[in-house]
């Protein structure tokens, strides 16, 4: 009868020992994540403990505070909070680092049918709308520096401005070509140049 007193006694004492983190820890596993998260120290174990509290804005900030450490559990509360956009790029981000992450690809997806599409405005034509050029004062601007009449926010393709592009199809597409190899050669899809084979 001793020896199961004696043990919890020692029990005890190895709690007292390890300090009040072990027993958040002990509490979040035993389903106190309340009592849990006043005792947890580590930012991102506490932000766990107050998501599962429902204490959602909290948990965020601990999240936040955790750093990059906590990316995959800083979208989740996010996306409990109601910052959809965020938690899609707090996810993008997880993807980034481990494009394998099925549970991050799936809560992404999931997160970003919650975020309302992106409508631009634009003109008849199907294009962006263009907007007028201010100055300082609010008014529209009418002048580019070289004294030429602006239009519709933008220069007006005169007589002037036409003479002023070079007539060299050749020039351009050789410009045009090297700035595609070096597109190509950023992206990793040229092959190494080979040696001679004779």
């Amino acid at each position: 009868m001793r020896l199961p007193l004696l043990l919890a006694a020692a029990g005890l004492v190895a709690l007292a020992a390890a300090g009040p983190t072990a027993l958040g820890r002990l509490a979040l596993m035993a389903g106190l994540p309340g009592a849990a998260a006043s005792m947890i120290a580590d930012p991102s174990a506490r932000g766990v403990a107050l998501y599962r509290a429902g204490r959602y804005e909290q948990a965020d900030d601990a999240f936040r505070a955790a750093g990059r450490s906590a990316t995959f559990n800083r979208g989740v509360s996010l996306a409990a909070t109601g910052d959809y956009p965020l938690s899609v790029a707090y996810f993008d981000a997880v993807l980034f680092a481990a494009p394998g992450d099925s549970e991050a690809r799936d809560n992404r997806n999931v997160v970003s049918a919650l975020v309302p599409p992106v409508i631009g405005e634009g003109n008849e034509s199907g294009r962006i709308a263009a907007k007028p050029i201010t100055g300082p004062s609010g008014l529209p601007i009418e002048t580019d520096p070289r004294g030429r009449r602006l239009d519709a926010g933008g220069l007006v393709a005169d007589m002037a401005w036409v003479a002023a592009i070079p007539d060299d199809p050749g020039e351009f597409l050789r410009l045009r070509l090297a700035d595609e190899h070096l597109r190509r050669l950023a992206l990793g899809l040229t092959p190494p140049e080979e040696g001679d084979l004779w």
